[in-house]
């Protein structure tokens, strides 16, 4: 007849200090109180679920009780009082489900068991589960006996929410704190449960195991037992994903080529692949801001300890951190976090994530439209292009051997004079410029994202110039250029600067015109690293209240060709 089973979560629960996992530490200390001789009457463990806290107090149980204890404090798990615990025949613990068992009547129950003495051993041990479910009557009943318990008699207190423990309890009782247990240690704890099995099982795929466990063991290796179930004995990275419903890693770096391409199509592709998986998609969008947050530690050596992934894993993500700069980083997970949060009120849900994506691809690179405008808004820029230069140069060629017409006088005129014989000069020149961009063929380049990122250095001066170009370039946008004029970009860092505005009015007019204006600043400076910061300027100066007279007295002030207006027309105000 073959062996029962017995699910891993009990079969390898730790029967000695040594054996727990994750929690070195606060065993070490427990230890050292048993060897000493220095017992409290009370205490509480608390932490997370699955990291230890009853079965450490079983083992403390134990320990105090043993016949032939070990000089560290270990239990001997041979004599008479160990094998009892072990098989739970033990009339020297007594294990209270507060949950259940929440009312004063219980606790009297416990406070009577209280004056039995042990028939074996030294101590008797009370554990009281998930202790704060207690009510506040049961808890004010619990103090005395508590506080003043026999001498044989000591207390477990075992809980997931210290705050809820009322302070006269907490202030009666040794604290212990359990930490959440690592990935690598729960990964080394799943080798070893592997390898006692005769399972084959892939390193990434138990890393996958422990980050679903998020810091238990007891949820490990719960999920353990899923996947070898599963898997034949042989559990590899795929399998692990099929079974717990995990997303690859793989997606979220393809995710990361389209966000330095600006490859908004793509991106739309894979998060319509991810869908077609099953995978819902407020589960996707907090997995690529877990993916972000992890390349953005990844950046710094400092900061890449806190990847709790394998290392094959990490080495990709620290390459793959180095595409992107700091600031890509800030502004993308504030993306997904607003995304996150507008999720549950969404009526459209799908589109608010293909929205969030369609941003996050522009944050370093245009769309291929504004790619494909943007050397056209170059060539007429007054600065390259000025309008006093001949016709002639921009026209087609023609041979050199046909005599060419002397260029008429109005062209060198200024617009505003008449030409010599009465009449009003020919626009030829303007007409010209503004047609040669069209009729010559666009660059290939200019038809698609750049396949690389930009990374040209670039002063504060170069940005200005470029800002100077981008208001010269759009005299038609008169609130924006009225944002332009007042705002001079101030650096923050390599390729962060900020521009301050005036009022929440101004910060929408830029943050509606954000996507061409970094385009165009990015292209002039070369780099696509470029990121630009719109805060209220709180120092600014508040608007002052002026009569009708005030402001045109301050208009013809401020502008001479208005006051010149105002003269020759012989203008009053009423």
């Amino acid at each position: 007849m073959s062996e029962k089973y017995i699910v891993s979560a009990r079969k390898y629960r730790p029967a000695t200090f040594d054996t727990v996992v994750g929690q070195r530490a606060l065993t070490h200390t427990l230890k050292t109180a048993i060897a000493s001789q220095r017992l409290a009457h009370a205490y509480l463990f608390c932490g997370p679920r699955g990291v230890g806290k009853t079965t450490c107090a079983r083992i403390f149980a134990k320990a105090i009780n043993c016949q032939h204890p070990k000089g560290d404090g270990e239990p001997c798990n041979e004599c008479e009082s160990c094998a009892a615990f072990n098989e739970q025949r033990s009339y020297n613990i007594m294990e209270l489900d507060a949950a259940s068992n929440n009312s004063v009547e219980d606790i009297h129950t416990v406070i009577k068991q209280v004056q039995i003495p042990p028939q074996v051993g030294r101590y008797r041990v009370f554990i009281i589960d998930e202790v704060h479910m207690l009510s506040n009557a049961a808890f004010n009943a619990f103090l005395k006996t508590l506080e003043e318990p026999p001498e044989y008699a000591i207390f477990i207190l075992a809980t997931t929410e210290k705050q809820k423990i009322i302070p006269t309890i907490l202030s009666r009782c040794q604290i212990y704190d359990f930490a959440r247990i690592t990935v690598p240690d729960i990964v080394e704890q799943l080798e070893r449960v592997a390898a006692d099995q005769g399972i084959e099982a892939e390193g990434a795929a138990l890393n996958v195991i422990a980050q679903k466990a998020d810091g238990a063991m007891r949820d490990a290796l719960s999920i353990f037992d899923q996947v070898a179930a599963s898997s034949g004995g042989h559990i590899t990275y795929q399998s692990a994903l099929d079974n717990l419903n995990v997303l690859d890693h793989d997606y979220y770096f393809r995710l990361d080529d389209t966000f330095l391409t600006g490859d908004v199509p793509q991106a739309l592709l894979i998060y319509k692949e991810i869908r077609d998986k099953g995978f819902d998609s407020q589960f996707f969008i907090n997995g690529l801001a877990q993916h972000l947050r992890d390349l953005m530690v990844a950046l710094t050596p400092a900061t890449a300890v806190l990847l709790e992934m394998n290392d094959d894993v990490a080495r990709r993500h620290v390459e793959q951190a180095k595409r992107f700069a700091p600031a890509f980083y800030y502004r993308a997970l504030d993306l997904c976090n607003t995304c996150d949060l507008n999720y549950r009120t969404a009526t459209n849900k799908q589109f608010l994530v293909e929205l969030t994506l369609i941003k996050l691809c522009q944050l370093l690179s245009p769309t291929p439209l504004q790619q494909s405008q943007q050397p056209a808004l170059k060539k007429v820029t007054p600065a390259q292009q000025p309008a006093q230069q001949p016709a002639q140069p921009q026209v087609q060629p023609q041979p050199a051997a046909r005599p060419q017409p002397a260029p008429p006088a109005p062209v060198a005129a200024s617009p505003a004079t008449p030409s010599a014989t009465g009449a009003a000069p020919r626009p030829v020149s303007r007409i010209m410029v503004n047609r040669q961009p069209a009729a010559a063929p666009a660059p290939a380049a200019a038809q698609q994202p750049p396949a690389t990122t930009r990374r040209t250095a670039f002063t504060a001066d170069d940005l200005n110039r470029a800002w100077q170009k981008y208001i010269d370039t759009h005299p038609r946008e008169q609130l924006l250029l009225s944002c332009l004029r007042n705002s001079q970009p101030e650096r923050l860092d390599d390729v962060t600067y900020r521009a301050k505005v005036e009022s929440q009015a101004q910060v929408q007019v830029m943050e509606t015109h954000m996507t061409s204006l970094l385009a165009f600043l990015r292209n002039e400076v070369d780099n696509d690293m470029l990121s630009l910061v719109v805060k209220i300027n709180e120092g600014a100066p508040k608007p002052v209240a002026m009569t009708d007279r005030e402001i045109v007295e301050d208009l013809m002030r401020r502008n001479p060709e208005f006051a010149s207006m105002v003269k020759d027309l012989d203008l009053t105000l009423n």
